[in-house]
């Protein structure tokens, strides 16, 4: 881990804070020695529940490189990312992340992600946003479409 890195993060967490940006989340997208992108929280500014740091920061490095495929790179985070980063991670397939706050400091100040996991451990309908299946035997054409293809980009 490169402290730099890190530290640049960092400040641009506090930056974001003290500007009213968004929430104390920071994130950069690395390889080798180059900052290839920066992401701030940006939920409440850009009215999208999605804009967090790691995500933002992931966006800007693909659009920076032209592919949505990030083997190679690494993640500085200013903190442990949440059930929905570390999704946007996996499907980005960075090398490494590297995080300094936990999850149970950003617990500790209101940003508590722990209900996810367990909501999604409980069956379907015993959540506290249900889900119900529907039409399977129709959106499954897509899938059968799209497994024939030939030409498709493997993601």
């Amino acid at each position: 881990m490169k402290a730099e890195f890190m530290l640049k993060a960092i400040q641009l967490s506090i930056d974001n804070v003290s500007a009213g940006l968004g929430g104390p989340f920071a994130a950069i997208v690395v390889r080798g020695n180059s900052i290839i992108s920066e992401g701030t929280n940006r939920v409440t500014p850009s009215l999208d529940p999605t804009a967090h740091a790691e995500i933002v920061a992931i966006r800007q490095a693909c659009l920076a490189i032209g592919q949505f495929d990030l083997k190679g790179f690494e993640l500085y985070s200013t903190c442990e990312p949440c059930p929905m980063c570390w999704g946007a991670i996996y499907w980005a397939r960075l090398d490494k992340v590297y995080f300094a706050n936990t999850t149970s400091d950003a617990a500790d100040i209101g940003f508590d992600d722990s209900f996810i996991g367990k909501e999604l451990q409980l069956p379907h309908h015993r959540r506290k946003i249900p889900a119900e299946q529907h039409l399977r035997d129709e959106a499954i054409e897509a899938f059968r479409i799209w497994a024939k293809k030939t030409d498709k980009i493997h993601y």
